[in-house]
């Protein structure tokens, strides 16, 4: 029985070593494939990114125009414009 044993043991872990081998395998192969979709992914932009890009751009030049507008009514309100101010445009909004 423990002749049988030795003789098979050698067959049925061979099987995990060749799995072991051929995983190990794939990855190498496959690990230069993914390289290089990630470089192209990182260079290049897609539409939908360049639409959330732009969108922030134009939240953030509006959210600039407010505060500047608000900084020009605070002044003209009390009564310290700049030359620049226009009181009575930002005194209507």
């Amino acid at each position: 029985m423990k002749r049988a044993l030795i003789l098979v043991l050698p067959l049925v872990l061979s099987g995990c070593v060749v799995g072991t081998v051929v995983g190990t395998a794939v990855d190498v192969v496959s690990l230069p494939v993914k390289a290089v979709s990630a470089g192209v992914d990182a260079a290049t932009t897609s539409q939908a990114e360049a639409d959330q890009k732009r969108g922030r751009e134009l939240r953030k030049a509006e959210e600039a125009q407010g505060k500047q507008l608000r900084l020009a009514q605070e002044r003209c309100r009390k009564g310290k414009a700049l030359p620049t101010d226009n009181c009575a445009a930002v005194q209507q909004r």
